[in-house]
């Protein structure tokens, strides 16, 4: 009953997202099953003795997933004075090694987005698709619960719903507008043939909603083919992001169009090498002229 009502809170209180809800009801679930109790009752050592057995092999992200849904859960039955032991509230996970995702060049997302070739309908969502994660920097989720309602070719831009239930407007190019105008009407003559009324932006050839995991697939089946591993919607998103940076966006800018919270996420999504920042110093900095500048040094370095 603890559980359900838990979750319940998430998602009306906190707007928690339906893949967030299903973790922690599993990690919850899974805990209370071990200890053979209502979770109220449980105390710090039988706690910690799961997660030992759990770390032999999960994942580290996964023992942090877990341990953040747990805290979670004791600080919300703490609230209603029903927590049995308050060291539960302590709960410390192991620190997760923070990789910064895989970004591709500017010639390689291009090759990417235009990869979709012909006028199928297929070809015509999958274009739309890719120059949207691209060219918006959605998450997959977001991208995925788009309806027609939410985009304006007028304005070019996109009204989002995003983590935690937050609405937010992305800005797109004139390439999304120009790969939506070739979509939509192709969306509508599916719906017709079919006699459907999907609300979704994207459909699969049958004129269900594309879920993101099929988005995943479009996505890594067109990569492949490119010859780039290891690409997913992220990647795409992580790429926008850094391009605009290095291209002179700023960055409080670019954090609204992520949809961040704080400011320090978006500092860890748009990683730059040193060499880049060398020449934009020597750009920006009225003294950089004045001495052998960064850039210019390591472009020495590197021909000896």
């Amino acid at each position: 009953m603890a559980i359900e009502e838990f979750l319940e809170y998430l998602r009306d209180q906190k707007g928690a997202s339906a893949e967030t809800i299903r973790a922690y009801r599993l990690d919850l679930e899974q805990l209370k099953e071990h200890l053979g109790k209502d979770l109220a009752e449980a105390r710090l050592p039988e706690v910690r003795l799961f997660l030992a057995r759990v770390a032999k092999t999960a994942a580290r992200t996964t023992l942090a997933r877990k341990i953040a849904a747990y805290r979670s859960f004791f600080r919300f039955l703490k609230r209603q004075g029903r927590l049995r032991d308050q060291r539960l509230l302590y709960l410390r996970g192991p620190r997760t090694e923070q990789r910064l995702p895989r970004v591709l060049s500017v010639d390689e997302a291009f090759a990417l987005v235009e990869a979709p070739k012909g006028d199928s309908f297929k070809a015509k969502r999958d274009r739309a698709i890719l120059e949207l994660l691209y060219g918006a920097g959605l998450r997959v989720s977001e991208l995925a619960s788009l309806t027609p309602e939410m985009v304006s070719l007028e304005l070019m831009v996109v009204r989002v719903r995003g983590k935690g239930g937050k609405e937010r407007l992305a800005p797109f190019g004139k390439k999304a507008k120009e790969a939506l105008l070739a979509y939509l009407p192709a969306r509508e003559e599916l719906l017709k043939r079919r006699k459907l009324n999907t609300p979704e932006l994207f459909l699969n050839v049958r004129g269900g909603p594309l879920t993101s995991r099929s988005i995943h697939r479009i996505i890594k089946t067109y990569a492949l083919k490119l010859g780039l591993p290891r690409v997913s919607p992220h990647t795409l998103r992580h790429s926008f992001a850094t391009h605009l940076l290095e291209s002179g966006a700023d960055l409080r800018a670019i954090q609204e169009m992520l949809g961040h919270a704080r400011l320090s996420t978006t500092q860890r999504y748009t990683h730059l090498d040193f060499s880049h920042l060398a020449a934009v110093y020597d750009r920006a900095h009225p003294r950089a002229q004045k001495v052998a500048s960064p850039s210019r040094r390591i472009k020495e370095e590197e021909k000896k």
